[in-house]
């Protein structure tokens, strides 16, 4: 799963993501969107990772959209067919490359430094952590092309931050630091070095039993918001299949020996409530 735009390697259960433009600081153009959305397909199906590290090459995460690009031959060239969703997806091209990683069925770490601008961020915003460097420099950038966010922002930035500082920042494209947005809950933590912070955080969740960590995705994603019934139902529908399952065993196993725990096929993810 390698391309000129997204690299990927696999290694020990863990999938190392990374944009792949660093001369443009990752600036999204229409072979970017393109890749970024098969990457994540194939992510989706791939029963043999159980977590993902998405990252940037080069001094920046993403500077957001390549506007001559857009212009020329991307989303302001074809406003028309925005409205056009992808088959049997939600969204169009330019919102599932943000959107995915909330369908990667594993927790996905986005590692943020240099530069997070405008659909930079909304991808960021896809995942399901994020670390940045305290200096990193994030906006909300699409009203300095006098647009809107229109990459899932709506959909992934009101469970973590306030809608008066989202309207905000959105209607100033006011540039951030990496310090200020956990404050605003956008990052959830700082570090010098967020790559390797995050590729940690990976193998430590790598190292759980993977149905519990799959299926508490679904639940905290799932059941974040919505009515106490609701929730209370996937919990139970949710742990139903763990309790006694081969992995649930393994991890209780692993928990009362101190050693890895030794983990085998997937149970399938039920369908929501």
């Amino acid at each position: 799963m390698t391309n000129d735009r997204v690299t990927v390697t696999i290694e020990d259960h863990v999938a190392d993501v990374r944009l792949n433009r660093a001369d443009k600081h990752n600036g999204l153009d229409t072979q970017m969107f393109q890749a970024l959305h098969e990457t994540a397909l194939e992510l989706r199906g791939n029963e043999d990772v159980r977590a993902v590290v998405l990252s940037g090459e080069g001094k920046s995460f993403c500077a957001g959209l390549d506007v001559q690009d857009a212009f020329q031959n991307g989303a302001l060239a074809n406003a028309a067919s925005l409205e056009d969703r992808l088959e049997g997806e939600p969204t169009n091209l330019y919102q599932a490359v943000a959107y995915d990683w909330r369908t990667v069925p594993v927790p996905v770490i986005c590692a943020i430094q240099g530069i997070c601008f405008g659909g930079g961020l909304q991808i960021a915003l896809g995942a399901d952590i994020r670390i940045a460097t305290p200096d990193s420099k994030l906006s909300i950038m699409e009203i300095k092309w006098g647009l809107v966010p229109d990459m899932g922002l709506l959909v992934t930035l009101p469970p973590l931050a306030r809608q008066d500082v989202v309207k905000e920042l959105t209607y100033t494209g006011r540039v951030f630091s990496g310090e200020e947005a956990v404050g605003y809950g956008i990052v959830t933590r700082t570090d010098a070095d967020p790559l390797t912070a995050a590729k940690a955080l990976a193998a430590e969740i790598a190292g759980k039993s993977p149905d519990a960590i799959r299926f508490g995705k679904k639940l905290l994603q799932d059941a974040w918001e919505g009515d106490d019934a609701t929730k209370l139902l996937l919990e139970s529908k949710l742990q139903r299949p763990l309790i006694g399952s081969p992995n649930q065993m393994a991890a209780s196993m692993a928990a009362m020996s101190k050693q890895p725990g030794e983990y085998g096929e997937l149970l399938p993810l039920p369908d929501g409530v």
